[in-house]
């Protein structure tokens, strides 16, 4: 077979291997990152072995991970990283150095050598950025306190890729390798990240404004690739991550005019990237490896994650993040990362560690990624569930105000507009949330809110529901909404409740409980949108509001035919 059909057919694999699993994890609810390893590993060499070798595939796929950072960088402005200097650094190194001397110490009594032990130690305190950074985006966590803390770790291990690549030649991992040309390496990375600011700042966005200017959209796309690729691969001429350098240059191109069209046009081709690289991994795990001596492998990797995690957990207590969000934090590091693969394929190629030893190394750090996205589903349906049930049977506030005659439950987005809107207009109102930190965060702006679970009558009684008129839930989950208007609708039955519904499903359990004052979400703002579309379109005002009209007339029709229909 040539190789052109060769490269076609496993393209085919690749894609046909992603369309079946990925789909199937998501409907799971375990998450696309399971779903393309699970994929690797069936078409690997250990599986039904479609596939050969998963190392050609990897180099390849790695561009994702280029990707990936130099869109986040797209996000992130030099001001904003600039005040993150310090968890950076302070978080950041701390776990590089205390999990490298944690798991050095742990290699020793296994009879490696110092040099090995700590070219291993370093290997697996690396986390896996791909992994980590997807999982924030996939689960959109990265404004957390918890995501921004792992992002600024990721990227310090990034960074620490050069000092790590200096000292492999005082370990014995190259020869000849002298102080002379490791200051020249030092040298040459200055020089090239230097180019890549003056660069960046100054050249690119006339390149940009120039072919933007001639309309044709794929030549923006591929100088955006280029320029991404371009700079990936300079910085890696000089010893540095790839990632780091597509990072830099996001970052540089931040506060530019075309940030957001080079992100549209580059998603795609991170989508696709990473999820090759997903698959690399899931095929270079070695079954065969695993089933000849499972215990002992699976023993290695409990540890990897436990002693990563215990370094993570403290580092988060230190850090003072929320202790609702430490095993978040601990689970999405807890893993070894890519790099480890590079740094045991060289002490491997240089005679330092034996290929016995590297190929237990592999296997370890795969199956380490593989436990990631099965303890951030822990996190989701059994941690995070408790510390919500923690809060809400937290003793709630002091409530100095009961005679206001609304009572607003939740303070969102969805809260804050119908509250914003009572004030300006004289109408004074009790607001209840269940969020601590929301609650501190609205606090800020001059609101009155109050802690307490509005789902207890209790804490209703405390608001002045009894003196109230109106009760408005603009809660976003739909379970405790219900719970609110049954309580509402025993101890208060003078109040008119007003709700925002999530879905059609969740306004047919209003009807069921007697609610007929509801809006849904999104409803009105997209009724109110497709008015103004009319009037752009030559319909007069008043007519676009008497089409709006019909239109809502007609589709709360529909809406009680179809509740009629479902009701038992």
């Amino acid at each position: 077979m040539s190789n052109e059909h060769h490269l076609i057919l496993n393209g085919i694999v690749y894609l046909s291997a992603s369309v079946i699993a990925v789909p199937i994890m998501k409907r799971l609810g375990l998450g696309a990152v399971l779903g393309y390893l699970a994929a690797g590993a069936v078409i690997g060499p250990w599986g039904f072995s479609f596939v050969g070798s998963a190392d050609d595939i990897r180099h390849f796929a790695e561009f994702g991970v280029v990707l990936l950072l130099f869109i986040i960088g797209l996000e992130l402005k030099p001001k904003r990283l600039w005040k993150m200097r310090r968890s950076i650094v302070g978080m950041g190194g701390s776990q590089l150095l205390l999990t490298t001397l944690v798991l050095f110490l742990l290699g020793l009594p296994l009879g490696y050598s110092i040099n090995i032990s700590l070219i291993v130690a370093m290997g697996l305190s690396l986390s896996s950025t791909a992994i980590a950074l997807q999982s924030l985006k996939e689960r959109n966590l990265f404004s957390t306190n918890a995501g921004n803390s792992a992002f600024s770790v990721l990227l310090f291990q990034d960074m620490a890729v050069i000092p790590i690549l200096a000292l492999l030649p005082a370990l014995g991992l190259a020869v000849g390798s002298t102080d002379q040309s490791t200051l020249l390496g030092v040298l040459k990375a200055a020089a090239v990240i230097g180019a890549i600011v003056v660069g960046g700042r100054y050249l690119t966005r006339p390149i940009f404004r120039y072919i933007a200017n001639t309309g044709m959209r794929e030549i923006f796309t591929a100088f955006a690739l280029l320029l991404v690729f371009g700079i990936s691969l300079l910085v890696d001429a000089v010893g540095m991550s790839m990632a780091l350098g597509a990072f830099l240059a996001g970052v540089l191109l931040a506060e530019s005019e075309y940030r957001h069209e080079l992100e549209v046009e580059i998603e795609p081709f991170k989508g696709l990237l990473m999820g090759l690289f997903f698959i690399s991994v899931g095929m270079s795990i070695d079954f065969g490896l695993l089933v000849r001596e499972p215990m002992i492998i699976l023993v290695l990797v409990v540890l990897l994650v436990l002693a990563k995690g215990l370094v993570l957990w403290l580092l988060a207590r230190l850090g003072k993040i929320p202790k609702s969000q430490v095993s978040l934090f601990v689970f999405l590091l807890s893993q070894g990362g890519e790099f480890a693969f590079v740094i045991f394929s060289v002490a491997s190629g240089s005679g330092v560690l034996d290929r016995v030893t590297a190929d237990y190394l592999v296997v370890i750090v795969a199956l380490s990624m593989l436990t990631t996205p099965f303890l951030l589903l822990l996190y989701e349906h059994v941690i995070a569930p408790r510390f919500i049930n923690l809060d809400h049977s937290m003793e709630a506030d002091q409530i100095d105000e009961d005679d206001n005659p609304v009572i607003i439950a939740g303070f969102g987005r969805f809260g804050r507009t119908v509250g914003r809107l009572l004030h300006a207009n004289g109408i004074s109102t009790t607001i209840l949330d269940h969020d601590p930190d929301q609650i501190e965060a609205i606090r800020r702006f001059g609101y009155k809110v109050y802690y307490g679970d509005s789902s207890r009558h209790g804490v209703l009684a405390a608001a002045g529901a009894d003196r109230a008129k109106l009760l408005i839930i603009t809660i976003d989950d739909a379970d405790v909404t219900l719970a609110i208007i049954e309580q509402a609708q025993k101890y208060f039955p003078h109040l008119i409740i007003l709700a925002r519904a999530r879905n059609n499903g969740h306004a047919y359990e209003m009807l069921r409980r007697g609610v007929d004052l509801f809006r849904r979400e999104m409803y009105d703002s997209a009724l109110h949108l497709g008015e103004e579309a009319l009037k752009h379109m030559g319909f007069g005002a008043y007519r676009s509001r008497n089409a709006a009209q019909v239109f809502h007339d007609y589709d709360r029709k529909l809406l009680m035919k179809m509740f009629e229909a479902e009701a038992p």
